[in-house]
């Protein structure tokens, strides 16, 4: 059975996405020594994050119009080229400059692997299933969140960040597999010509296009406000508004967060095939608005024994403040046609980017005059307008994809 069509598309997007996702932590751990090193105030280590979700939602919409086009396995291998290649070129760095040209460059190709490998999932697997693979592949997101979690405790503290980077080239050896290994969907062969991008902003499609968007972006300001930062939270001593943990338990807090966020995605793709995406996704959401503030001032009136309150929330702020990536891959399939669907893929998740990455410096603005606690708590709003926007747009499961 794992032979199949269907399985080797989910193994490939799952294993790219992985190794995005490692690519893109990498950074979040380093952050600390790049600052000391270059001398970076928080509010610019943030902007190298902001800017990188720029370059990711530049990419992602590419790379969605492009695999309608020339297909969807294609644009995967093209991508993962590229943001392998941009991790080595981070390890040459040599000041803020250099250092978020690299970071764009490989902004471009993590975006891109992202609108690619969700629509290659999504088209090859059945309505009744789709979430659920969805799931799998954004499970990805966690295996490479404690991957980079592992690299960061063996090679940081020894050979420094530019060892680290290094790493990062290896995914090229992944595209050997795509190419001999996965094949395009029916669905993508059948269709005759690609519609403009244009398309997504004329009826039928214009309403679907704007709600799915703006749905994104609402989640993607509180994700990336508050995962860019939780590990500099973690590790930060507490008269800097930190948790006071050190990098290596950091890390440690991360990994079982992380753990948490593994299940959550997988929960929540089976919770949408059985009840509906819409009803799961503000289930989520309400969660994860109200967990946000709770962890940000756990230190405060946890005192003491603040450690281990984060220790036994990190699972679940893991669980709900990720999980509900799953919807993304699935929903936005269903809500555009095969013609039009990677660029609507593309450009609803990845606006929702280029508009987040306001989040990371915002917070490390706040965080510069208040302390990373307080800087964590504006997250909170965004998964809350997230679940009222969400409400607008129509349920989409059950629904076969041509």
């Amino acid at each position: 059975m794992k032979s199949e069509p269907k399985w080797m598309a989910l193994w490939a997007a799952t294993v790219g996405f992985l190794l995005d996702a490692c690519d893109v932590l990498l950074y979040v751990f380093a952050i600390q020594s790049i600052r000391e090193e270059f001398g970076l105030s928080a509010a610019q280590a943030g902007l190298v994050s902001g800017f990188t979700l720029v370059a990711s939602s530049v990419g992602g919409v590419g790379a969605g119009m492009l695999a309608d086009r020339i297909g969807r396995r294609r644009t995967l291998i093209l991508t993962i080229l590229v943001y392998s290649l941009a991790s080595g070129g981070t390890a040459l760095s040599t000041g803020l400059g250099s250092l978020l040209a690299w970071r764009f460059l490989g902004g471009r190709g993590r975006g891109g692997e992202w609108s690619a490998g969700a629509v290659l999932v999504a088209e090859w697997w059945p309505a009744h299933q789709r979430a659920r693979a969805i799931g799998v592949m954004q499970s990805g997101w966690a295996l490479g969140y404690m991957l980079a979690a592992v690299l960061a405790a063996l090679i940081l503290p020894t050979w420094g960040w530019r060892a680290l980077f290094l790493v990062g080239v290896l995914p090229a050896l992944v595209t050997v597999g795509i190419r001999r290994k996965v094949s395009e969907p029916e669905a993508w062969l059948k269709q005759e010509k690609a519609a403009p991008l244009s398309a997504l902003f004329r009826e039928p499609l214009r309403r679907n296009t704007l709600l799915g968007t703006s749905v994104a972006t609402a989640v993607l300001l509180g994700y990336w406000g508050l995962f860019t930062w939780l590990p500099s939270f973690l590790s930060a001593p507490r008269e800097a508004g930190g948790a006071g943990l050190g990098l290596s338990a950091g890390s440690a807090w991360m990994f079982a967060m992380q753990c948490g966020a593994l299940a959550g995605y997988l929960t929540f793709g089976w919770m949408a095939d059985r009840f509906g995406r819409r009803p799961v996704f503000l289930f989520y959401m309400g969660a994860a608005a109200a967990l946000t503030p709770v962890y940000g001032l756990a230190p405060q009136w946890a005192g003491d024994s603040a450690a281990a309150a984060l220790l036994v929330l990190a699972p679940l702020m893991g669980f709900f403040g990720s999980g509900y990536f799953s919807l993304f891959g699935a929903m936005l399939a269903e809500l555009f046609p095969t013609a039009s669907r990677g660029a609507g893929m593309g450009f609803a998740y990845n606006f929702g980017r280029a508009i987040s990455a306001a989040a990371p410096w915002a917070v490390g603005a706040v965080a510069d005059a208040h302390g990373l606690s307080h800087g964590l708590l504006i997250n909170s709003a965004f998964f809350a307008v997230a679940a009222a926007l969400m409400m607008a747009l129509p349920e989409t499961g059950r629904r076969e994809l041509s």
